[in-house]
């Protein structure tokens, strides 16, 4: 392990195929393993191979495996959702009845020094014979192809030989396009392979514990989360010779969770971003809030470890070893700002020669996002995207993060920065949840629904007694109304492409009244259609956790048959939902930040839906569930409102 560290602190890695190279860290990377010559051999008298061999030997040190039983059985769980026949949870059950728990830290090291000649060959002429045969092959780059069409893996996957299959499964599809002008663009023909490829069911959970890269069996299974459906593409289109890759964000700028994606470059090297739902679009209409983008290359960014100008020990993995460079300023354009933080809003003084970290939140932890010395009056970080929270830290000498700036926001239109200071004056807020509701689109698919009463079991003649203007904020909206008429069917019908989302409804007969109207559940069945767990009668069932999922996007209803007509008073209704909502009965804590600490302001059981709680003004605050549940977000109290970030 130790000579392979070495290996990664050699001196200039240069980032394309068609440059030069520090010919030292090809001899010594040979000297390590010198069957790794027969490559440079059979290259001799072809220049453009010796340099894609090159390329990869010299980039061997930086990759290496996860192997061993604890790997296959984290694998199995790609395989068995794949074939469409088990949720994720029975999956993961089954897979404990057979193996245990995956213990993934008992597996084996391998590092790609020890790969044979024969593997880098077999990869080497696979990838040339795409570039060679394909009519868009000559309009790619060399450096972009050795880059994103040429690596034998994308990470940490277990090693196989995978571009004839792939191939040989997927080449067909171009066949019609192949001869035609357009076909020299690699764009045109990755949106005739994509239309294609979307076709394919992808079953997709997030469910399966975080893992190594599952690998070339992808294209095969298609299952898994947004990481594993960015390594099935890039698979298939560079078995094809379309350069294509990862941009990927460490974490998202409105959530705890990193996102990747697919990217694919035409013919002038232009990028797209792609899903394999069929969009390809130009990365400046990427729709995602963001902190910073990345872009995952085969080769080792230099530039960043040169940069840090300190011990690497002190770096954390995911910069110590950093095969991404930046590409936020592609997506964002104009938005792409230099953020200058003033070294005056520092905790304490940071010193010229220390590395620090611009940090997004993960629940009530920082994740760093990039990097930069102090200089002058300011700290300053390149590219940024602003309408994310930042926050400043830096790492101690027992190689813990710790916060060296309050909180803040990078305003996305002016530039201006605000920052989060608990102040001495206080506040009362109302709390109604823990995470926000807008980042799932249940409570939105409500606006436009309608409640209806009628006299008639087909609904031809009837009356509208309230109507969703705005997404519900919190459990239970409740709605008096002063309607005098009396209706033996009542119902909530969902708005056009709302999908009937719905969890609860209650009609009463007076607004005093504590027991609900009772009827026989009438309604759009899904019958066979949908997962089977989201049919209407679960509007009526008392569990505001169980909801209506309408198969068809318009025209799905839940209602009652009341046996004789009453009059209805009062409505109370939740909307489908994620169990974020505070629940009576559990046991939440709330905290702000200040001095980088997170301070608890004190534990409550809510006797209904909501929470009140005194707190400094201007603070960044963090609700927890002790009870129940993961989702938890940072937020803002403003203008008597929960704001997220």
């Amino acid at each position: 392990m130790k000579i392979y560290i070495l290996y990664l602190l050699l001196g200039a890695l240069l980032s394309g195929c068609g440059r030069s190279y520090s010919s030292h860290v090809l001899e010594d990377v040979i000297r390590e393993n010198p069957q790794l010559q027969e490559v440079l051999k059979r290259y001799e008298a072809d220049t453009l191979k010796l340099r894609a061999a090159e390329f990869l030997i010299m980039n061997l040190p930086y990759y290496y495996s996860f192997e061993g039983e604890q790997v296959e059985h984290y694998r199995k769980q790609f395989e068995l959702f794949g074939t469409g026949l088990y949720t994720p949870g029975e999956v993961q059950d089954s897979i404990r009845k057979l193996y245990g728990h995956i213990n993934l830290s008992s597996s084996t090291f391998k590092s790609d020094m020890e790969l044979t000649p024969d593997f880098l060959i077999d990869n080497i002429e696979w990838a040339f014979k795409v570039r060679e045969e394909q009519p868009w092959g000559k309009y790619v780059p060399f450096d972009d192809f050795c880059e994103y069409v040429l690596p034998y893996r994308i990470a940490d996957e277990p090693l196989k030989p995978w571009r004839e299959k792939v191939y040989n499964a997927f080449n067909p599809i171009l066949d019609s396009v192949r001869a035609l002008p357009e076909a020299q663009d690699p764009l045109f023909v990755s949106r005739v392979l994509i239309d294609s490829i979307s076709r394919i069911k992808f079953h997709f959970t997030g469910q399966f514990e975080k893992g190594p890269h599952v690998g070339p069996d992808l294209v095969d299974w298609h299952s898994g989360n947004c990481r594993e459906t960015a390594d099935m593409l890039i698979y298939i289109f560079r078995a094809l010779g379309i350069p294509c890759g990862c941009d990927y964000m460490p974490l998202r700028g409105d959530a705890n969770v990193a996102h990747f994606w697919n990217f694919i470059l035409d013919k002038d090297g232009e990028s797209y971003y792609m899903y394999e739902n069929g969009v390809i679009d130009p990365v400046r209409k990427y729709w995602g809030i963001k902190s910073k983008i990345y872009r995952q290359t085969f080769s080792r960014n230099e530039a960043v470890v040169q940069g840090m100008r300190k011990e690497m020990e002190a770096v954390p993995l995911s910069l110590r070893f950093p095969n991404f460079i930046d590409v936020t300023r592609l997506y964002s354009g104009k938005y792409a700002r230099v953020l200058n933080i003033p070294r005056e809003k520092l905790f304490h003084e940071v010193p010229e020669e220390e590395v620090v970290y611009l940090c997004s939140p993960m629940w009530m932890d920082w994740l760093p996002m990039a990097w930069a010395h102090p200089a002058g009056n300011d700290v300053s970080f390149a590219d940024v995207e602003g309408g994310v929270i930042f926050r400043l830290c830096i790492y101690d000498k027992d190689g813990r993060l710790v916060p060296v700036s309050d909180p803040f926001v990078f305003d996305r239109g002016t530039g201006g920065v605000h920052y989060f200071e608990a102040s001495d004056e206080t506040e009362e807020i109302k709390l109604l949840n823990k995470y926000h509701q807008f980042i799932e689109p249940f409570a939105q698919r409500m606006v436009g629904g309608v409640f209806e009463g009628s006299n008639r079991a087909d609904f031809l003649q009837k009356d509208t007694l309230y109507a969703v203007l705005e997404p519900p904020v919190r459990l239970y909206s409740i709605i008096n109304l002063n309607n005098a008429k009396s209706y033996r069917y009542v119902r909530y019908i969902g708005p056009e492409n709302g999908h009937c989302n719905i969890s609860e409804v209650a009609f009463y007969e007076t607004p005093a009244g504590t027991s609900a109207l009772r009827g026989r559940v009438i309604g759009t069945s899904n019958g066979t259609n949908g997962d089977g767990g989201h049919d209407y009668l679960n509007v009526y069932d008392g569990d505001p956790y169980t909801s209506f999922d309408y198969y068809q996007p318009t025209g799905g209803w839940s209602g009652l048959d009341l046996g004789r007509p009453y009059p209805i008073r009062k409505i109370i209704f939740t909307p489908r939902n994620r169990d974020n909502y505070v629940r009576k009965g559990d046991v939440y804590e709330l905290f702000y930040s200040s001095q980088g600490e997170w301070i608890s302001i004190g534990k409550q059981l809510p006797p209904s839906d909501s929470l009140l709680y005194t707190v400094p003004k201007g603070a960044l605050l963090y609700l927890k569930n002790h009870t129940r549940g993961s989702d938890e977000r940072i937020f803002e109290y403003d203008e008597g409102k929960q704001r997220y970030w």
